[in-house]
């Protein structure tokens, strides 16, 4: 059927009936025919050039003068029985049908359905279906629930769906003609019509979102709409189809998934309690509430388990707030602080009963909490507080606070929608928070055993001057088992000491406590570096034995409890540690130094060269089945040692080998005192926050005076006691220290003739002045002197005994040429 380019009603696609089926014509607004089929044509005589372009009123049998418009506009959506006037003159009885529709060009026109009235019984099924095809067309859009709407290239509206006006609140009617930013506000209307804009261009639909108010007394919505091309059978685009969803649930859904996924990755990531509680409060303000606080129990900062008082009011550290507001003006107190909440009010039963509340600030609750709290009931009423949600802040079962959640910028209250997004967000940070609680606990634990077990203060030593530094990690796993120390031997000679354990927390501050107390034990039986490292080794082998036996009676008995799986503040790891063992002799100048995988010990000249010593690297402690060699040096006199823990050279942007050229160079230059040595290593190889514990031990060597020193050669006769006695009492004399020469006499007679008796050549005798006397006498004999006790008739075995008596120390030590048998005397006051 040629229709001209009519379309069908509401369709705008160009398509037309079947000219078998109905007779059709359109009409144009004015009322002249644009469309005529074969169909019609064989119904009332006329040709298509006699029709086209006439007023349709002849058709109808109506005078022109009586005007097509309004006629047919009085008919549109009718249908019913008429006359038309037939080309010879005759009436047609026909069923007829108007419709209105528009052309390819977006024209108001009109689509006519007729079908002869004889014809109507046999074929009205048949017209029915093609007309009711048409029908429910428009039917379908106008009753359509969802917001459709249809705009000219003028962006102007043509059509509005019922779901549309439902929304808009207005009819479509009242739409038709204007522009959306006759209707949205500005923000929702530009972002429409900009989309509109860019479809007429490109002819590609588009889909995008808008959020806010469809009309002003409606609630906050999130809208997804799609724009898409009407276009011509030519493919130029005469119209758009604008589409719109309500995804307010879907997005609220999305930004709620978004919210509790910050809060599991953002929270907790400095295990500070009060930065922890501070990151929930900035990640919940402006997403879910305009204000938030977060108070904690006070007993939670005092290392005591919290738990909140069931009678009288209950006190509450604030630990974090915020708010949409610059400057939180709505918090009545700062973090920090601590303020006391009534019994009665929503915090505190929230508290006690672990159970959550929502509240509108017209709940008797609120009011009874208004009226208990002066203050912050005028905070509710100056800042329009309308809606708030109080949650507990509760993990394993543990009450630690309370986080309160106000709205008062945002129209809408809270829903229960909320209430259950802000108890999983107070799930989520209360154990994190309870994780900081339980780090700053354990880590304030480690850190006072650790401080406790090192060196509370250094002896004082002629042979070197000392400075040192120990800092704790600042890291999730906690302080480590670095130490260091500072022992006395016996000759004047000192030993210095550097270790580390592997791992953090308690296990490796407990670890380092034994470690260095067997460390002075076997320092003070005068072992070689090697031996003694040999000895370490042995007991950490030993403890890690302990430990596994431990660990598997305890995994395999059922009354033991099982570990809180959620806690990782102790991390497992093998029983390893590092040590360097360092003896410098202030006689001899001599260092002698051994190593069990532990970073080289620095050593800087009197001219400012800095370099590192070769101790051949043993294995780790704990390894165990390995030698460990040791390594001599001579050393000038105010020369420097530095010996320090990997921590300080190991740093996040670069590797040991640069973490070494670093101290080397950091070493040299000026001669500075110790302390201030130590404070530039620190502030120069290691960043504010050490991710590892550092220990650092500096000494300046001295020497002591040929003055100081009498050595002398004693045959292996018993009359060459009396010789040794008048040698001793005469360096005595020399040295002025008259008061105490009775004790050395004894002391001499007893070595010497002990080294005689028990020993073997050669014999040697040797007095050092320090700030005490020292007396000792060395012998080829590597049997060990023994203490006993006399018997009344015993002519021998009370040598030693004086000698215990007499000294304020005494000991003896082995070399590679036998041993040495040594005692310290302390002279009286001003005598040294």
């Amino acid at each position: 059927m040629d229709m001209h380019g009519a379309t069908a009603p509401g369709t705008g696609s160009g398509e037309t009936p079947d000219p078998v089926v109905s007779v059709t014509a359109v009409v144009d607004a004015r009322g002249i025919v644009t469309g005529w089929s074969a169909g019609a044509e064989g119904l009332l005589g006329y040709p298509g050039q006699e029709v086209i372009g006439r007023l349709v009123t002849r058709l109808l049998g109506v005078d022109e003068a009586d005007g097509a418009e309004g006629l047919l506009a009085a008919f549109d959506g009718w249908s019913g029985t008429t006359l038309l006037r037939h080309r010879d003159g005759r009436r047609v009885e026909v069923w007829l049908r108007v419709y209105p529709s528009y052309d390819a060009a977006g024209n108001a026109q009109r689509l006519i359905v007729a079908t002869p009235r004889d014809e109507a019984t046999t074929d009205e099924a048949t017209n029915d279906e093609a007309t009711t095809e048409v029908a429910t067309t428009e039917v379908a859009f106008a009753q359509s629930h969802l917001p459709v709407a249809i705009y000219d290239s003028d962006l102007r509206t043509v059509r509005a769906s019922a779901g549309a006006a439902r929304e808009l609140g207005l009819t479509e009617e009242q739409m038709r003609g204007r522009r959306i930013t006759d209707i949205l506000p500005p923000h929702i209307c530009t972002t429409i019509e900009e989309g509109m804009r860019r479809v007429f261009g490109t002819g590609e639909p588009e889909q995008f979102q808008v959020h806010g108010r469809p009309r002003p007394e409606a609630r906050v919505r999130t809208w997804s709409v799609t724009v898409s091309p009407l276009k011509t059978q030519a493919g130029l685009v005469r119209h758009v189809q604008l589409i719109a969803l309500d995804v307010t649930e879907e997005n609220r859904a999305r930004q709620r998934l978004a919210l509790l996924n910050d809060v599991s990755t953002q929270v907790g990531s400095t295990l500070d309690v009060m930065r922890t509680a501070q990151e929930m409060a900035d990640l919940a303000v402006g997403r879910l509430a305009d204000f938030v606080t977060i108070d904690l129990l006070d007993s939670l900062f005092r290392g005591m388990e919290p738990k909140p008082s069931v009678t009288g009011p209950v006190a509450l550290r604030r630990a974090a707030h915020q708010s949409v507001l610059p400057g939180v003006p709505e918090a009545v107190i700062r973090p920090g602080d601590v303020d006391y909440y009534p019994e009665s009010t929503p915090p505190v039963r929230c508290l006690v009963t672990g159970r959550s509340s929502l509240h509108r600030t017209l709940d008797e609750a609120i009011r009874e909490w208004r009226g208990a709290d002066p203050e912050r009931s005028a905070v509710v009423g100056d800042f329009g507080i309308h809606s708030i949600m109080v949650i507990p802040l509760r993990a394993r079962g543990i009450a630690l606070g309370v986080a309160v959640l106000s709205r008062h910028r945002r129209r809408d209250p809270f829903e229960p929608d909320d209430l259950l997004l802000a108890e999983e967000i107070g799930a989520r940070a209360a154990v994190a928070v309870d994780n900081a609680r339980r780090f700053t606990l354990e880590r304030t634990t480690a850190l006072g055993l650790q401080r406790s077990l090192l060196p509370q203060r250094l002896p004082a030593q002629e042979a070197i001057e000392v400075a040192h530094r120990y800092l704790p990690a600042r890291v999730r796993a906690g302080v480590g088992g670095d130490w260091f120390d500072v022992i006395p031997l016996s000759g004047a000679r000192v030993a210095l000491v550097v270790g580390d354990v592997v791992g953090h927390g308690l296990r490796a501050s407990a670890t380092m406590g034994r470690l260095r107390t067997a460390v002075r034990t076997l320092a003070d039986v005068d072992l070689t570096p090697d031996e003694l490292l040999v000895h370490i080794d042995d007991l950490v082998t030993h403890l890690a034995a302990e430990e596994d036996t431990t660990a598997e009676s305890e995994s395999g008995s059922e009354s033991f409890p099982e570990s809180d799986p959620e806690s990782d503040l102790d991390i497992p790891t093998a029983l390893i540690a590092t040590c360097l063992y360092m003896v410098y002799d202030p006689v001899s100048r001599r260092c002698t130094a051994a190593s069990a995988g532990h970073p080289p010990p620095a050593v800087v000249t009197p001219d400012a060269v800095a370099d590192f010593i070769d101790v051949p690297p043993g294995p780790p402690l704990g390894v165990g089945g390995l030698p460990f060699e040791t390594a001599e040096w001579e050393l000038p006199q105010g020369s420097l040692l530095a010996l320090y823990t990997d921590g300080l050279i190991a740093g996040t942007d670069h590797d040991l080998d640069s973490g070494l050229r670093l101290l080397r160079r950091s070493l040299e230059g000026p001669a500075r005192s110790l302390e201030t040595t130590c404070d530039n290593l620190i502030q120069t190889l290691l960043p504010v926050q050490p991710p590892d514990d550092v220990a650092l031990l500096l000494a300046r060597t001295g020497a002591l005076d040929a003055s100081q020193v009498a050595t002398w050669d004693v045959p292996s006769d018993p009359a060459a006691v009396a010789g040794a006695r008048a040698q001793a009492l005469n360096r005595l004399a020399d040295w002025g220290l008259h008061d105490i020469a009775f004790t050395i006499e004894v002391l001499v007679s007893e070595l010497v003739t002990n080294a005689i008796r028990y020993g073997r050549p050669p014999i040697q005798l040797r007095l050092i002045r320090t700030s005490v006397l020292i007396c000792e006498v060395s012998d080829g004999s590597s049997s060990a002197p023994h203490l006993r006790r006399a018997r009344t008739l015993d002519e021998g075995g009370r040598g030693l005994f004086l000698v215990a008596q007499l000294a304020e120390r005494w000991g003896s030590r082995h070399h590679a040429g036998g041993k040495t048998i040594w005692a310290e005397i302390e002279p009286p006051d001003g005598q040294v």
